[in-house]
């Protein structure tokens, strides 16, 4: 039997504070990745330098550098792997996540896609920033989020990748449409990503803008417009 191979893929614009810690939880994985493609959105600090360091990583500049979904794709568009997974420059895996989250895909083929588990880490010294409900911290959440995303290449491919009209939220979009496709979803119920939270968080920032808020609007209603299609679709048939 042929296991699959995974492509992991990191975003990354002036991200030199945690990104080594990053590529160091991806590159000690108990299931190694084929390759870790890390895409520049035009870093000004040592990002790139620090991603050109390690050996197995290869890095690639984000051509027209509009934003983290575009990066995404980008380095899904290149990746030879069966299987993608993505982290953000700012969180970590432990060890075993890929190895759990591929068992999972070959065990159960009808599976489209998998996440897993996610614990929260405030920075140590630092304060929650504002927006930040503190509770948050003291357990643990399954995770809609990239960063506990490993999916079929085939399902990026059926789905055209991550949409790049949405500023803040074409992940929170990803998720959404992948439901309504109806993709099947497979759940791995152990904490497998950390996620750092930082006083930069962009999803923290921006999430007291009432920008966000519009967008999660214009989200619910386009899964409406696409749960009112396929009921449709159904009743026809």
């Amino acid at each position: 039997m042929t296991l699959p191979q995974v492509s992991a893929i990191v975003a990354v614009k002036n991200g030199e504070r945690y990104l080594a810690q990053a590529l160091e939880s991806i590159l000690s994985q108990d299931y190694p990745p084929l390759e870790v493609i890390v895409v520049d959105g035009g870093s000004s600090d040592e990002s790139v330098k620090i991603a050109e360091s390690y050996p197995k990583v290869r890095c690639i500049n984000q051509r027209g550098e509009k934003g983290f979904a575009d990066a995404w794709n980008q380095g899904i568009a290149v990746a030879r792997g069966d299987l993608i997974a993505i982290l953000d420059s700012d969180d970590w895996w432990t060890p075993g996540k890929l190895k759990a989250q591929v068992e999972l895909l070959i065990a159960q083929p009808e599976l489209d896609y998998s996440i897993t588990r996610i614990r929260f880490a405030l920075e140590e010294g630092k304060p929650c920033p504002p927006g930040f409900k503190p509770e948050l911290l003291k357990t643990d959440h399954i995770a809609y989020m990239p960063s506990a995303l490993l999916a079929r290449k085939t399902m990026f491919e059926a789905m055209q990748g991550f949409k790049t009209d949405w500023a803040i939220s074409s992940d929170i979009d990803w998720f959404a449409r992948a439901k309504d496709m109806n993709f099947k979803l497979g759940i791995v119920p152990e904490v497998m990503l950390y996620k750092r939270v930082h006083d930069a968080n962009l999803s923290y920032l921006d999430a007291r803008t009432n920008h966000f808020n519009r967008e999660i609007v214009g989200l619910l209603k386009q899964s409406l417009d696409r749960q009112r299609a396929n009921r449709s679709k159904g009743d026809k048939q």
